[in-house]
């Protein structure tokens, strides 16, 4: 079959939707892990009062907290639905948060595969993860775009490398070989409630009126190690040995061992939360990657974060602003922006 069929095929199984068994019960420590691998120290995501004062019931999440239950949930999807690719490179994430997701909350996670398109000879995959809360509100939405990546692609040893690395319940290079027939199954009819929880309490920002178009974020540097990285790996879910495994990472064409994209993007979201006072002020955070960090494993990487405020909307006070990340002189976003809204 062509790359045009195999497109044609897996066009027609967009809109397949699953839901995740059980509940997903965020605790206050998944929390704290997870901002300490994102190297997010916030006082609202550590301390209860600390996160009171700024309105919150628990300690909030970080921003892209979802994407480790997001990648659990989306495991099944590359497993059985998207099928005809060996593996997968992450290129785009976009995460809309309606409410913030605080300590306590019992979520229903849904996964959909939203789209498929060909663009340059390559396939473009979007699924999309929604969280509802026990009170039957959508609190946030993920959108996670890949490239589908055949043996075409990467070396014939990889294969076997991967297998011989990965930990024993997973192998990311053992995807779409389920037998079974396809049928396809779609979100059920029903009115969709989103949370409204962000926009109506007063965020721990400056004032809208303090901020100018402009404005510069003050330049930040962060350290990553490979400790750094396979500490993520374990609190993320996010298994693949090139994020640790020189030999392996060689193998596929890089030139070391990079750090998930996911992790920078964490690094990123603290970044401006660092700077604004409030992780749950952020109503949208997009990211297209560009190039990896690459992380040595004698000098590690230094990611340097800069941004400024691009545009203002006086009547819903808030903002976007852009975020840069650059290591060893190469820019790892593409393009980021934050929407943020003011006091």
């Amino acid at each position: 079959m062509t790359a045009s069929a195999e497109t044609s095929a897996l066009e027609a199984r967009v809109g397949h939707h699953y839901q995740m068994d059980g509940t997903y019960l965020v605790g206050r420590e998944k929390v704290r892990e997870y901002a300490r691998a994102v190297q997010d120290y916030h006082p609202a995501h550590w301390d209860v009062d600390a996160a009171a004062k700024l309105g919150y019931s628990d300690v909030v999440a970080p921003l892209t907290f979802t994407s480790a239950p997001g990648m659990q949930c989306n495991r099944r999807m590359f497993e059985e639905i998207v099928v005809g690719y060996d593996t997968y490179l992450q290129t785009e994430e976009v995460f809309e948060q309606h409410r913030p997701i605080v300590a306590g909350d019992e979520l229903v996670i849904d996964v959909e595969l939203s789209s498929v398109r060909r663009t340059a000879g390559r396939d473009f995959i979007t699924v999309t993860n929604t969280f509802t809360d026990a009170a039957g509100e959508r609190v946030h939405t993920l959108h996670t775009t890949v490239v589908g990546v055949t043996a075409e692609d990467i070396d014939a040893g990889v294969k076997v490398a991967v297998q011989n690395a990965m930990m024993h319940d997973m192998n990311i290079l053992d995807i779409g070989s389920n037998p079974e027939a396809y049928e396809k199954t779609v979100r059920p009819e029903g009115a969709i409630t989103v949370s409204e929880g962000g926009l109506s309490r007063t965020p721990g920002t400056p004032s809208f009126d303090e901020v100018k178009v402009g404005d510069v974020l003050p330049v930040h540097h962060t350290r990553l190690s490979r400790g750094d990285l396979v500490n993520y790996a374990g609190v993320a879910g996010d298994a693949n040995p090139i994020h640790w495994d020189e030999e392996i990472a060689k193998l596929a064409g890089l030139p070391d061992v990079i750090a998930h994209g996911m992790l920078t993007m964490g690094l990123g979201a603290g970044f401006v939360s660092t700077w604004s006072g409030d992780p749950g002020a952020v109503t949208r955070y997009a990211v297209r990657l560009s190039q990896p960090a690459i992380v040595s494993a004698k000098e590690g990487a230094d990611i340097e974060f800069s941004g400024k405020v691009k545009s203002l909307d006086p009547e819903t006070r808030s903002g976007v602003v852009i975020v840069g990340a650059k290591s060893a002189g190469k820019k790892i976003f593409g393009l980021a922006t934050l929407n943020v809204r003011f006091r």
